[in-house]
């Protein structure tokens, strides 16, 4: 790949341009698509007299998707192309891409020089966002018309030319992370009156399951304690419920406080703790000598 020889009249067009855009000659064809258009110039003139002003290729297929070229014979005028060609890369059938689509692609555009076997690169290396808005991306100035015109340049031979482009999607395979905090949920509070507590004789008791930010919960009970604590203390955890529900890789965070009533004097015994996914049951610990119906924590 080599930098094109600029004539006098090319320099000048281009310092008009973005100076990122580049021009550079090569032997090797567009990998994805070549249209090849015979008289030019029949062409030029019915453009001209439509309101579009413009020519969009057949559909082709690169990188996965299907596009199309635009070609403007006399220049986009809307984008500052009075007086050159202007050519586009435009997303086409986007039936079924869903709400939101967007394709980042790298692409060049050519055009053909038939006197030197060489194809005229045009490109700027930037990623280009493709959505529902912006649906086409190019260059309003690619070439004078007076320079493509003029047959000893090679563009336009025998009032045929051929122009190319080459799509490079970009497809990102990052990993990402959606994190979100519920302050006080509505529905945040559950009572679970154990009946008959004096008559429980299993190890541990489940409530039912209950809903609270958007997740469900249940309160596991051992009536006697739980592990260490079993025959001095009453043992009260917060179990997850939909666990298996959840994504692979999944956290979860949660502050939390359990509370045991006093039904008497309203001196409630509670403690706050933080649920995450690694630990699934924080602990409230009561002594059975404070569990007493004279208490008031026992009806």
């Amino acid at each position: 790949m080599m930098k094109k020889e600029l004539t006098e009249e090319e320099t000048g067009a281009m310092e008009k341009i973005a100076l990122d855009t580049v021009w550079e000659e090569r032997h090797v064809a567009p990998a994805h698509y070549t249209m090849k258009i015979d008289s030019f110039s029949l062409l030029s003139d019915m453009v001209a007299k439509s309101y579009l002003e413009q020519y969009e290729s057949r559909e082709f297929e690169a990188s996965g998707y299907k596009w199309k070229l635009v070609l403007y014979p006399n220049g986009n005028k809307s984008r500052n192309g009075d007086g050159y060609i202007s050519l586009y890369l435009v997303i086409a059938d986007t039936t079924g891409f869903p709400p939101g689509w967007e394709i980042n692609a790298i692409f060049n555009l050519f055009v053909y020089d038939q006197l030197q076997d060489k194809y005229l690169t045009i490109g700027d290396g930037r990623l280009r966002r493709f959505c529902a808005i912006k649906n086409q991306w190019g260059f309003p100035q690619v070439l004078p018309l007076n320079t493509f015109n003029n047959a000893s340049n090679g563009y336009l031979i025998g009032d045929s030319c051929v122009f190319g482009a080459e799509v490079f999607v970009i497809k990102s395979e990052g990993k990402g992370e959606h994190f979100s905090m519920i302050k006080d949920p509505s529905d945040g509070t559950f009572t679970w009156e154990v009946e008959y507590f004096s008559g429980l004789t299993g190890e541990f008791y489940y409530s039912q399951v209950y809903l609270a930010g958007g997740h469900e919960w249940k309160l596991k009970l051992f009536p006697k304690g739980h592990k260490k604590q079993r025959g001095k203390y009453l043992s009260l955890f917060l179990e997850l419920d939909d666990r298996t529900k959840s994504h692979t890789g999944w956290k979860l965070f949660v502050e939390f406080t359990l509370r045991i009533k006093d039904q008497v004097q309203s001196q409630h015994h509670e403690e706050t703790n933080e649920f995450t996914s690694y630990s699934f049951f924080p602990i409230i610990p009561t002594p059975q000598s404070v569990f007493t119906r004279t208490n008031g924590y026992r009806g």
